[in-house]
């Protein structure tokens, strides 16, 4: 029921657009014992329908600069490949500290950062 309930709340998230990991991440952490790189690996997994139907939709809604995926993907694929090397590498007790310092600068900045709308 526990992993239903985490399930459940990520899928929300991640339909609203913030991001599912990170709800999904940190609640397997600390409510099973799932190792961090684990965790990370779930929430790969997870992404894939989401990130499908997302791409579906804004396809849809012409919210995709067709031109610039020639740029973006290359360093998306070799940022991908860096990250997920040193997600292995790394210590999970450090791994977890370091993806929870992150969350607290993501936080931060969405927390003090102008409405930049008109």
């Amino acid at each position: 029921m526990k992993l239903f309930i985490i399930s459940l709340l990520s899928g929300i998230i991640s339909g609203m657009g913030i991001g599912g990991g990170s709800i999904l991440i940190p609640s397997l952490v600390l409510l099973t014992d799932l190792k961090q790189q684990e965790a990370q690996g779930i929430n790969l997994i997870v992404f894939i329908p989401a990130a499908i139907i997302a791409l579906i939709v804004h396809y849809r809604q012409k919210n995709i600069d067709l031109k610039s995926i020639k740029r973006i993907i290359p360093s998306g694929i070799a940022g991908a490949l860096l990250g997920s090397y040193l997600a292995i590498n790394i210590d999970p007790d450090n791994l977890r500290k370091y993806f929870g310092i992150f969350l607290l600068l993501i936080g931060l900045y969405e927390f003090f950062k102008k409405d930049r709308s008109p």
